[in-house]
Order: structure tokens, then sequence, then C-alpha cells
């Protein structure tokens, strides 16, 4: 879906903006971008939208992380606002609409996003694949919380995912043509499963700590 998008627009994207993906955390590096980034555009295949907003606002999504996880959708949408180069292909009006987007994808928001590029985006970013889930989720605890032993690291997994995925947890799904709705019907089985889930967080556990070693 990309040759929708400006060859000079892309360009600009893979050399300055994605790089930047390397200095986040396991769970936001480049290859989650690029993820966001390929889902994004194939949700926007169902709605009529700017293809090149689409992709800039899931290319500048996280960027806001250099300044922590709690405000960064907020700094994400000042990054882009900020980025002058953009002024090359897109009005005012579209930057302001891009940014809102960036400023709505968070999961843990109470409100539904403004637009349809926020919801794409929003939808993208959950990218809810069961393995990957869970991997991220051990990745992040053991980024973010070095100093919890493994069974502090097991509760923080398991608190944060019954919280956010099981029945009753925040996550919203905006977009009825992607394909979360049956892999959160997977991941909150394995959720309900504790024996189960503490076998997967184990293997998970060993593996990131020996990756560290």
């Amino acid at each position: 879906m990309t040759h929708h998008v400006p060859a000079e627009l892309q360009n600009y994207v893979r050399q300055s903006i994605i790089p930047q993906y390397a200095n986040f955390d396991k769970a936001h590096q480049i290859d989650h971008v690029e993820k966001v980034i390929e889902e994004s555009l194939k949700l926007a295949m169902h709605y009529e939208v700017d293809y090149s907003m689409v992709y800039i606002i899931a290319a500048y999504h996280d960027l806001g992380l250099y300044e922590g996880r709690e405000f960064h959708h907020i700094t994400s949408g000042k990054v882009l606002l900020a980025d002058e180069t953009l002024r090359c292909w897109f009005t005012d009006e579209q930057l302001l609409q891009m940014k809102e987007a960036i400023e709505d994808h968070r999961a843990s928001s109470k409100q539904a996003p403004r637009t349809i590029y926020g919801m794409i985006v929003a939808e993208a970013d959950r990218i809810i694949d069961p393995e990957v889930t869970l991997r991220r989720t051990v990745q992040y605890g053991l980024s973010h919380y070095p100093e919890m032993d493994k069974e502090e690291q097991y509760a923080r997994f398991r608190k944060h995912l019954t919280e956010k995925y099981a029945e009753g947890g925040y996550l919203t799904l905006w977009i009825p043509q992607s394909d979360n709705a049956g892999r959160l019907a997977e991941l909150r089985q394995l959720i309900a499963d504790e024996k189960k889930l503490c076998r997967v967080f184990n293997k998970i556990y060993e593996e990131e700590n020996n990756t560290v070693l």
C-alpha cells in the first residue's frame, strides 16, 4: 500500500524518523513502528482517507517516548507538528489532524479517537498477537523495572494483562475489519488459565534474561 505514498516522503521517514525508534525499549523498536505502519495502511483500504496522512501518523505515533511513556502520545503529536519538513507535503489543517490522531492513539484513553485517522492508528497499534503481546509485556517489565525479582515481574505481567486485555479491561477495538477481535479472544483464554499463563511467562522470562546476558 506504500505505492499510494510519495517516494520522497517515504525516503524522509525511513532516513530521519524510523531510526529514532532504535533508542526506545524493546517493545517499541523499529520492528514495532514498521508493523504499525503496515497495519495502518491495510486498515486504511476500508476507508476514504489520505494514505500519506495514515503513513505519517503511524510513523510518528511513539516518537514522544524519549520523554517517557505517560504522556508520550501528547509529546509525539508535538514532534510531528514541529517537523517543518512535513510542510512540503501537508497543509496546516492536515498536520493538526495528524497531531490529534496521534494524541488519540493511546490504548488507555477513556475517549474515542476524534477521527477515523485516530481510530486507524489506535487499532494498528494494538497488534494483538498473543505471542508478541506477552513477550512485549515481559520485555517492558524487565526494561523499566529491573529491580524487580522474577516473582514481582510475574505479578506485574499478570496485572497488566488483566487490566488491559481481560474481559472488562480498558482496551477498546475501533475497526471492525481488523483481525484483532479473534486474537483478543485467544489472548483472553490464556489470561484466564493462570497455570498456562505462568508457564508462558517462565519461558519468555528465561529467554529474555538469556538474551540480556
